[in-house]
């Protein structure tokens, strides 16, 4: 029997998220009562028009513009409106009057998450973020909770499903990416701004938000490095095949030991990558993420599911519902996440990779040494080098892989390879990741 008063839930934003949140809370209305301890009643949904259609079904009585009365008479506040202002505003107004607040405003947490945190921790609030990263993949509760007692090392990730969709097609039928990306624009994948997606910037402020639950540390956006797929093309991508491999966009967080690289920190960054086909991230089809973490004691951990759409992340709002509903039944403050790691965020010529290099080189003696060579000054060691036709053209074209080395290194040495005059052109750089 259900004993405890109802919890008035406010929604913040009535777009194709917000419409299937207030779906699913009237449908679900008495399992969730059941689950909770406590009926869940929404009682408002601001918006910015009212004059706007609205889908089938939608409780259009609850519709107000009124948002300091809807969210100071709320005890749990879901904000799926987006952008910066004015749902920081609004949230840090629901935080201060004492009220749980759901978000999956993956650009304001990598913006102003600290303060959005200091201020749930100094009132006893909760701030739940699960349908920030990865819409229906449960990844920020593990490693906020599940994960908490261990050591995370490592999270690399396929975060962004328009992107992946956008590489797949290009891998599997050999299509370009202007025509890869207007398939997903027409599936409404892609964002209103494309470059959000294709440049990796979605993904790099997913990647900051893994990173500060990961290592406990505050990562400022503009410390996360960038490279979007708007240089992959079908050769790279028929030459990746015929490696074995397959190119990702891929968002890393990565724990820098000190006595391996002399300082201890973080490096968080997003860019394109080979990854072999073998790995559990290569296998990663259509529209769909996956997160693999890797811990020092539970070992490497795969996370894998749909990770866009109005019903998939109205998914996970409704999974932090309950879990906010359920504290409220039982009482207590809100958990603070910990940021007393603070790691300094390190730059990108910090860490360690492989990188593939494509080349036209001058077809003629000496010149594979002098190439070495190129190599061998700047402490990098090749892995391989492989040799194929260029027909009609006095140059060998080379693929050259090579071992581990500073990011600092490679970049040193495709500088060098560009100013020697045994290399025509570089044809493309890449990294390696997952070997």
């Amino acid at each position: 029997m259900i004993e405890y008063r109802p919890l008035r839930i406010a929604l913040l934003g009535a777009g194709s998220v917000g419409a299937q949140v207030a779906r699913l809370l009237t449908e679900n209305k008495a399992e969730l009562a059941a689950r909770v301890g406590a009926e869940l009643e929404l009682v408002g949904i601001l918006v910015r028009d009212t004059a706007a259609a609205r889908p089938a079904g939608f409780p259009s009585e609850l519709i107000t513009t009124d948002a300091d009365a809807l969210i100071l008479g709320a005890d749990i506040v879901i904000e799926v409106m987006g952008g910066i202002e004015p749902a920081r505003t609004y949230i840090l107004q629901a935080l201060n009057s004492g009220s749980d607040v759901i978000t999956a405003n993956k650009a304001l947490l990598a913006t102003h998450g600290t303060e959005l945190f200091d201020t749930a921790e100094q009132v006893g609030a909760q701030l739940y973020f699960e349908a920030a990263v990865a819409a229906a993949i449960p990844i920020i509760r593990p490693l906020r909770e599940s994960l908490a007692g261990d050591k995370v090392t490592r999270v690399m990730g396929i975060v962004n499903g328009s992107t992946n969709y956008i590489l797949d097609r290009m891998d599997t039928d050999g299509i370009s990416l202007d025509a890869a990306m207007v398939e997903a624009t027409n599936l409404g994948y892609l964002e209103a701004d494309p470059t959000l997606d294709v440049e990796g910037y979605d993904a790099a402020q997913k990647a900051a938000i893994l990173a500060y639950l990961a290592f406990h540390t505050e990562v400022p956006i503009e410390k996360v490095h960038r490279e979007g797929i708007t240089q992959i093309t079908p050769e790279l991508m028929a030459a990746a095949k015929r490696d074995g491999n397959v190119i990702k966009l891929l968002a890393i967080a990565e724990r820098i030991d000190a006595d391996k690289y002399g300082e201890e920190g973080v490096s968080v960054r997003v860019y394109p990558t080979l990854i072999p086909r073998t790995h559990p991230l290569g296998s990663v089809r259509g529209a769909f993420n996956a997160v693999f973490v890797e811990a020092e004691s539970a070992g490497q951990l795969m996370f894998y599911g749909a990770g866009a759409g109005g019903t998939q992340t109205a998914s996970a709002i409704l999974g932090d519902l309950v879990s906010a509903a359920k504290r409220h039944v039982a009482g207590g403050p809100g958990l603070a996440d910990s940021v007393h790691a603070n790691l300094p965020v390190l730059p990108i010529d910090r860490i360690y990779t492989r990188y593939q290099i494509t080349l036209e080189a001058n077809d003629q003696p000496g010149v594979l040494a002098t190439i070495a060579n190129i190599f061998a000054a700047n402490e990098v060691s090749i892995e391989f080098v492989e040799q194929y036709p260029s027909p009609g053209r006095n140059t060998a074209n080379l693929e050259v892989g090579t071992h581990e080395a500073t990011e600092a290194a490679l970049s040193a040495v495709v500088r060098a390879l560009e100013a020697s005059s045994a290399v025509d052109t570089i044809t493309s750089v890449i990294r390696l990741e997952g070997i």
